[in-house]
């Protein structure tokens, strides 16, 4: 087996578009709380897909059902340090009657592949076993070694999947030291002549929290100064409300450097209330990157309208910037006041690493490969990904799905969104830099 110079004769993207819509018909759902569907059953369905073309795999369960799988795929080097290759195969609910199509149809309309799972993240799952599958067949191997790990309960922090993983089983994971999973690869239409590829180098810390108030039960006619459901609404308020301060990370500064060259307009990152009226449509998903957040999410109190019961509860999803996270508890603590008491129900790092390296030129030069109008920048992520766990094994993790979208399409706006798809195109697209990506990484 040797690795190929020139295009191969092979077709990365062969299977792509079949491979998506046949994984989005498994229903993963994550529910959270440890209740989810079909994890085991895709798992299986990936390890069949990889012992066909002979790379064989293991499926570690957490819990009964909550499969996370790992492969050890060969590379020419066998002395290279493997690179981690990883995608999560659970997805956030959807209610069909939402939807213009089943979401678990994996129907194929309109030029994309529907379904919930279609950007997060079986689009990526897909091109992974496409471009695994055409290469074995082919017996052109990856430059260095591969570890491909699909992992349950992404969606709900990692608890049972990639945090399980590497507290019970560090060795699968522990010997590499670069990897790539998602959120970042996607383009942005700049320009007729000028697409930007962001790929996200750092992730905002979480804190999933629930906010406890306990107060004095009575008589819903009478007056009372303790009453639990007020003291919590007057916290929830305060943290939900809360002005957080503008703060500049590295990631966010070397983005706005090149998106000031190729909008061709001054942005000032310590002038942030400028800068964001300068980007149009960039600040919407630009916002977030640069402040900590707060927002309440759920609310239960009560159980009759004249009764003031003696407890009440909210969660609060809490997301902070990597370097802010002492700030970000302290202003919490100071919000909550005295009468409301927070507990983690979910908490992970932020990270962080520079846009830089070989790892970094191999992207580039492979999305200018399929895209001479390409351009990167690095991307800080309001949300998180499993790459939280594969950091604490010492993994420098990126976010790199490459797909190449058409300019009208709301991107963003399809994670965990109604009518979630993903162009046909874009997964053949991203198949075929994945490909070349395995030769150079």
């Amino acid at each position: 087996m040797t690795t190929s110079s020139d295009r191969p004769s092979y077709a990365p993207d062969a299977e792509v578009v079949e491979l998506c819509s046949e994984l989005i018909r498994i229903d993963t759902t994550n529910y959270g709380n440890g209740k989810s569907n079909g994890e085991r059953v895709a798992a299986e369905y990936v390890a069949a897909k990889l012992d066909e073309v002979g790379i064989e795999s293991t499926i570690y369960e957490s819990e009964p059902g909550r499969a996370t799988l790992v492969a050890h795929w060969d590379g020419e080097d066998q002395n290279a340090d493997p690179l981690l290759v990883h995608g999560h195969l659970d997805v956030v609910p959807a209610d069909p009657k939402d939807w213009k199509v089943d979401p678990f149809s994996g129907e194929l309309f309109d030029g994309c592949v529907w379904g919930r799972g279609a950007v997060d993240m079986k689009d990526f799952d897909a091109m992974v076993l496409s471009v695994v599958r055409a290469r074995q067949r082919a017996g052109v191997k990856p430059r260095r070694p591969v570890r491909l790990v699909f992992t349950a309960d992404e969606e709900a922090g990692g608890v049972y999947g990639a945090q399980w993983l590497i507290n019970n089983h560090p060795d699968t994971v522990a010997d590499c030291t670069e990897g790539i999973g998602e959120v970042g690869g996607f383009s942005i239409t700049v320009k007729d002549d000028l697409r930007l590829y962001l790929i996200e180098t750092a992730e905002k810390g979480m804190n999933w929290m629930r906010l406890k108030a306990r107060g004095t039960a009575g008589h819903g006619s009478m007056v009372n100064n303790d009453n639990a459901v007020t003291n919590l609404v007057e916290a929830v308020t305060r943290i939900g409300g809360h002005e957080w301060p503008l703060r500049i990370t590295p990631t966010v500064r070397e983005f706005l450097k090149t998106l000031e060259d190729v909008l061709e307009v001054e942005l000032d990152p310590e002038d942030m209330t400028a800068t964001l009226a300068k980007l149009g449509t960039f600040s919407r998903m630009f916002g977030a990157t640069i402040r900590n957040t707060s927002n309440p999410t759920m609310l239960n109190a009560g159980y009759k309208v004249n009764v003031i019961p003696g407890d009440a509860e909210a969660h609060i999803d809490g997301r902070f910037l990597p370097g802010y996270e002492d700030e970000f508890y302290a202003t919490i603590d100071e919000l909550l006041g005295d009468k409301v008491q927070r507990e983690t129900v979910v908490n992970d790092i932020a990270l962080e690493t520079e846009f830089s390296g070989g790892l970094v030129e191999a992207m580039k030069a492979c999305l200018a490969a399929e895209d001479p109008q390409s351009r990167t920048a690095p991307l800080l992520m309001s949300g998180g990904t499993d790459a939280k766990s594969w950091s604490r094994l010492g993994v420098r993790c990126f976010g790199f799905v490459p797909l190449q979208l058409p300019p009208d399409l709301d991107f963003m706006g399809m994670f965990h969104g109604i009518d979630e798809r993903v162009p046909t195109s874009s997964l053949e697209f991203g198949s075929r830099v994945l490909d070349r990506f395995l030769d150079q990484a």
